[in-house]
């Protein structure tokens, strides 16, 4: 139960190492912005049409009375929303690591310098595009195992009372969870850490890994919250990807500021 807490810690310590680099934060929020006005369409266009599309997809259900078939629909409808509403969740953080990998990279690679006793940080020593078909490669896997768990919880949240209480909770964990590993990959990417081996880093320390990718799964879920957290999120998965990695992390470098860098 600890591990939450330290989690949780990453992500303020992240969140503070922002806000000490004023201008690492604002080139942050550029990619952040442009994914959620993207996203912001594709919700609204659901939110318009969702109920048409529930209303194609069950003609079954066209001769029912009144009220069950608004009911039924109504219910189908919620779920679409929610389900939508936890794709895009999962997907956002991959989306906007996506369009702001130059800058994302190099604020990761700020704050190892910033943490690290001897001042360095690794690198991959990868061009440019090769690192973005890593990003997108493993971004795809990781979106195919998040949409089979979204599929998954779908499903069950028909059936009574579980859909309704447990599925909700177990959803924000799967997202948690993933989240998170989008974030370290970041910094694991530089260090030569593939996918098997990350998702084999954060199942070993899941409560640290919830504690830190949950509260921030649900701040994605207020508008605008997630274009501001981004840059911080970033930064505070890389101190925790030194943590995974037993790498040694000058206890006060996170939360010092350094001189600004535009990247």
């Amino acid at each position: 139960m600890r591990d939450l807490g330290v989690g949780f810690g990453y992500l303020v310590r992240g969140q503070r190492w922002v806000a000490g680099h004023g201008k690492q934060f604002g080139f942050g929020l550029l990619p952040g912005l442009i994914t959620l006005v993207l996203y912001a369409a594709a919700l609204v266009s659901l939110a318009l049409y969702g109920e048409d599309f529930i209303g194609w997809a069950t003609p079954f259900a066209d001769d029912w009375t009144s009220p069950w078939q608004g009911l039924f629909r109504g219910f189908l409808t919620a779920v679409l929303v929610a389900l939508a509403l936890l794709l895009a969740v999962l997907t956002f953080t991959a989306v906007t690591l996506l369009v702001g990998q130059p800058f994302y990279e190099n604020l990761s690679e700020k704050v190892d310098r910033d943490v690290s006793p001897d001042g360095t940080a690794p690198e991959s020593g990868l061009p440019l595009w090769r690192e973005l078909w890593i990003s997108g490669r493993d971004s795809l896997r990781i979106l195919v195992r998040a949409a089979v768990w979204g599929v998954l919880l779908f499903a069950l949240g028909f059936v009574p009372f579980v859909g309704q209480t447990a599925v909700p909770v177990i959803g924000f964990f799967v997202t948690g969870f993933f989240l998170t590993e989008e974030l370290v990959a970041v910094a694991l990417q530089r260090r030569r850490v593939d996918l098997r081996e990350r998702l084999t880093l954060l199942r070993s320390r899941k409560m640290l890994v919830w504690g830190f990718g949950t509260p921030l799964g649900l701040a994605f879920l207020v508008p605008f919250v997630a274009v501001f957290l981004m840059p911080g999120a970033v930064a505070g998965a890389t101190l925790m990807a030194r943590e995974l990695l037993d790498e040694e992390t000058a206890e006060t470098g996170a939360d010092a500021p350094e001189e600004e860098v535009t990247p």
